[in-house]
């Protein structure tokens, strides 16, 4: 009976090394994966002929036609862009601003968010558009 004993013993795997690795994966593309912070808010884009694609973007300010600012599905004052900004930026500070600005909002609202933008040491501000078409 031993003998038998001894080979179903050494049939046994060891999943612990296999386990290992596989959190230690699970850490990696945790830490390496860069969350979008959405505005929350649905605007009507304008639309233009020449978009031109955002590459690392991944922070979105909304303003709606009626001036609100919008930033990860709050609504903000237009003092605290830039604040809110800074926050964002200290968690990724290599991701670009889109603005998601409605076709019918305030040019001065929109300059406004803009110079908060730029206040916060963002150098890339975009506007998103929807493409045309035609032309």
């Amino acid at each position: 009976m031993s003998k038998s004993r001894s080979k179903v013993e050494e049939a046994q795997i060891d999943l612990t090394p296999m386990l290992d690795c596989v959190f230690i994966m699970l850490i990696f593309f945790i830490v390496t994966t860069s969350f979008a912070k959405e505005s929350g808010v649905e605007v009507n884009r304008p639309e233009t002929f020449s978009p031109i694609p955002a590459s690392k973007a991944n922070l979105f300010v909304g303003l709606t036609e009626d001036g609100e600012i919008y930033m990860e599905k709050r609504l903000i004052p237009v003092e605290a862009v830039r604040s809110e900004i800074e926050r964002l930026r200290a968690e990724n500070p290599e991701g670009d601003v889109v603005i998601q600005a409605d076709k019918n909002a305030k040019n001065g609202v929109l300059m406004q968010v803009i110079d908060a933008i730029k206040a916060a040491g963002v150098d890339h501000v975009s506007v998103a558009a929807t493409a045309a078409q035609g032309g």
